[in-house]
């Protein structure tokens, strides 16, 4: 049985109701595709604490405050993850690609345009549901 991987998933939401989201490198796990950003949580770590170092590390938010949204289990055959996603609508800095990645804020109606990953979708679903 393969490791689950335990993701910190955020949703940021502007005062513009958009979301900002991440494209993923071609040579990363579903390249190409967008994402909302986050990572690993680490041993010892909370989730909330690993959302906050990876936003501060990828795209230059800092996390404020952050509530429970949804977590989605899901196994792609080659790797599976817990995608556990906080929602924050309260965050400081200016978004940025500090990792090379393309970043973009969306308005929550244009989300269904981009291409995401098959374990985003539920979030997707629970966004609208916001």
């Amino acid at each position: 049985m393969k490791k689950q991987v335990h993701v910190a998933v955020g949703v940021v939401i502007d005062q513009d109701q958009r979301v900002l989201l991440a494209k993923r490198h071609q040579e990363q796990h579903q390249g190409g595709l967008w994402e909302f950003p986050g990572g690993k949580v680490e041993e010892g770590e909370s989730c909330l604490q690993a959302l906050q170092r990876e936003f501060l590390e990828e795209v230059n938010i800092g996390i404020n405050t952050a509530q429970s949204l949804i977590t989605v289990e899901h196994d792609y055959g080659d790797k599976a993850v817990k995608l556990e996603t906080l929602v924050s609508y309260d965050f400081s800095g200016d978004a940025k690609g500090l990792e090379g990645q393309k970043v973009e804020w969306v308005k929550i109606a244009e989300l269904h345009n981009y291409q995401f990953p098959e374990a985003n979708k539920v979030i997707l679903q629970a966004i609208e549901q916001l």
